[in-house]
């Protein structure tokens, strides 16, 4: 019971770990954003494009694919997943074998 115990308490730990990180990788999108927008703009550096549109755009493809790893596949493919998936598969070959146990079983007699 205790070993369940630990495995939740690191599973949560690891989950807020994981949000903490999205949360500052937020936080760092929007001031990096800003300043990349006041550097391209506002003190016309690398002027006439505007050149920071294409960075900021690839930064949020990023924090959506951090986003999507957060809380969609983590939430989901965990260690639970795992072990089901494990379980279920590990199943399913216990019974391939005794089918073929019992054709050549059959097969002999």
């Amino acid at each position: 019971m205790e070993k369940e115990q630990h495995e939740q308490y690191e599973y949560a730990r690891r989950r807020i770990k994981q949000k903490k990180n999205l949360y500052f990788h937020f936080v760092l999108l929007a001031l990096g954003s800003l300043f990349l927008f006041i550097v391209n703009v506002l003190l016309h550096f690398g002027e006439p494009r505007r050149w920071f549109i294409w960075v900021i755009t690839i930064w949020v493809f990023l924090f959506v694919l951090h986003f999507i790893k957060v809380y969609i596949t983590d939430r989901f493919m965990n260690k639970n997943w795992e072990r089901n998936e494990i379980d279920r598969l590990v199943a399913k070959q216990q019974m391939r074998t005794q089918q073929l146990e019992l054709k050549v079983t059959d097969k002999l007699s």
